[in-house]
């Protein structure tokens, strides 16, 4: 690991998220730490010891350190810590994290953000939300009250910071849906919205298998019900076996009703697609449901993926109920 003493002693001992990057300046890991500088000294120390030979290898191909992001600041100094970025030997991009314990301040958010495009500063929304029984189980989990209802039930105050947030929702650039999502997937998710990418791959597509008896995800902009295709579940031979296995493709992909679904499709999105460039649209999410999301579905995203890589556009797929 080749970052300067320097470096490592200018970095905040707040909390914050990390990227450790190569000498190429891809990044390599992405983390949050209450303590950026303690983590960061950890790695540097646990980068010789024997029986973490993960963290050793790590700490060999990192060459920079970037991207810090603020907890929870007041939305009035969103303006001020852009300034301050700016300034030469700033970090080249900041995160910054708002939620409803800054709630006497929330209300100066738009503001905020209107003084950030008088100033030609770009920004992205990104919403995290998950379902009420997930939010539930982890206030549980960590037993913690509610911030909004510091004395009533959990569901009561996710039930205010989903009035309260409803308009910044609207107003996002990117929703994920964090409640089947572990933390490295949610990572890579991420990772994949935010990392550096040509001009002509400025449209960051995720799709989405997934079966309608375990819900819709929530972050989606567009829904496809493939439920009126031919099922391979009762085929005797196939329904055991996932949408990605080969006998399973062929069966799907050899009905006259799929051929002429994807044609169709195909032609929709041909017409969609520059149009959601032209309006600047970073992200898109297609999600693709069948009954139980493991047949039909899954060749459909799998098609759908090489079709928007063959225009030269980013697609990460996600076979969400394929192992239930």
């Amino acid at each position: 690991m080749s970052i300067s003493d320097d470096k490592v002693r200018s970095i905040p001992m707040s909390a914050g998220v990390y990227i450790l990057k190569d000498k190429k300046g891809r990044s390599l890991y992405i983390g949050k730490a209450k303590n950026l500088r303690g983590r960061v000294l950890s790695y540097l120390h646990e980068g010789g010891d024997p029986e973490r030979p993960h963290i050793a290898y790590l700490m060999k191909e990192v060459e920079d350190l970037d991207y810090f992001v603020v907890d929870n600041l007041p939305p009035s100094l969103l303006p001020k810590m852009a300034e301050l970025a700016a300034k030469p030997g700033g970090p080249m991009r900041v995160g910054v994290v708002l939620d409803v314990r800054g709630g006497v301040f929330f209300g100066e958010l738009s503001r905020a953000l209107e003084e950030l495009e008088e100033l030609s500063i770009a920004y992205s929304i990104l919403y995290l939300e998950a379902s009420d029984g997930d939010l539930v189980n982890r206030y549980e989990a960590t037993r913690r009250r509610h911030p909004l209802a510091p004395a009533d039930r959990v569901v009561e105050g996710i039930r205010k910071e989903r009035l309260m947030m409803e308009s910044l929702r609207g107003d996002a650039d990117l929703i994920i849906d964090t409640s089947a999502l572990t933390p490295h997937e949610l990572r890579g998710r991420i990772r994949d919205a935010f990392a550096e990418a040509p001009a002509e791959e400025s449209l960051q597509v995720s799709l989405v298998s997934f079966g309608y008896k375990y819900g819709t995800p929530r972050d989606a902009d567009l829904v496809l019900d493939v439920r009126f295709l031919p099922n391979p579940h009762w085929i005797d031979e196939l329904r055991p076996l996932p949408g990605t296995d080969e006998r399973v493709r062929t069966y799907v992909k050899g009905q006259q009703t799929y051929r002429e679904f994807m044609r169709r499709l195909r032609a929709l999105l041909r017409f969609m697609v520059p149009g959601f460039v032209a309006e600047r649209k970073s992200y898109l999410t297609v999600a693709v449901g069948c009954t139980g999301g493991g047949h039909r579905s899954v060749v459909v995203v799998e098609e759908l993926a090489r079709f928007f890589r063959d225009k030269g556009l980013a697609a990460s797929v996600n076979h969400r109920d394929l192992d239930r």
